[in-house]
C-alpha cells in the first residue's frame, strides 16, 4: 500500500459519498456525476489491488494480516458494484444516497486497511 495514493483515494471517496449523499437528499436521482465518482472510487480500488498484489515484491510488507487486508479489500471492490446496480435499477433519489453511503463506507474500509498495512504491530 501507497500511503500518497491512499489519500488520493480516501480523498476521492469522501467527496463523492459527501456529495452523492447532499444530492440524493434534495431529490436527485442518480447521474453521470454520481456514477462517474462510483466508476473512478471502482478504478481506484482496482489500482490498489494490483499496488497490494506488487508491494510485498518490493519490500514493503503489511505490518498486520495480509488476509484480513485482502479481504477489506474485496469487499471494497463489489461496493461500487452493488451500489452501482441497485442505481440503475431503482433510478430514485433513494438509490443516490445509497451511492454515496457506499462510497462513505469504502472510505471507512480504506481506513482500516490502511491501519492494516501501516500500523498494527507483531503483538510484542
Amino acid at each position: 500500500m501507497i500511503e500518497w495514493f491512499l489519500w488520493v483515494q480516501l480523498a476521492v471517496a469522501v467527496a463523492g459519498g459527501t456529495l452523492a449523499i447532499i444530492l440524493g437528499l434534495v431529490g436527485w436521482r442518480p447521474n453521470d456525476l454520481t456514477m462517474g465518482f462510483a466508476g473512478v472510487i471502482e478504478l481506484l480500488l482496482i489500482v490498489q489491488l494490483a499496488v497490494t498484489i506488487s508491494a510485498p515484491l518490493t519490500g514493503n510488507q503489511p505490518t498486520g494480516s495480509l488476509i484480513e487486508f485482502y479481504l477489506y479489500l474485496i469487499t471494497a471492490l463489489l461496493i461500487p458494484l452493488g451500489a452501482a446496480f441497485w442505481a440503475f435499477a431503482d433510478r430514485s433519489r433513494w438509490s443516490t444516497v445509497v451511492l454515496g453511503a457506499a462510497m462513505l463506507a469504502i472510505a471507512v474500509m480504506l481506513y482500516r486497511m490502511s491501519q492494516i498495512w501501516f500500523l498494527q504491530g507483531d503483538g510484542s
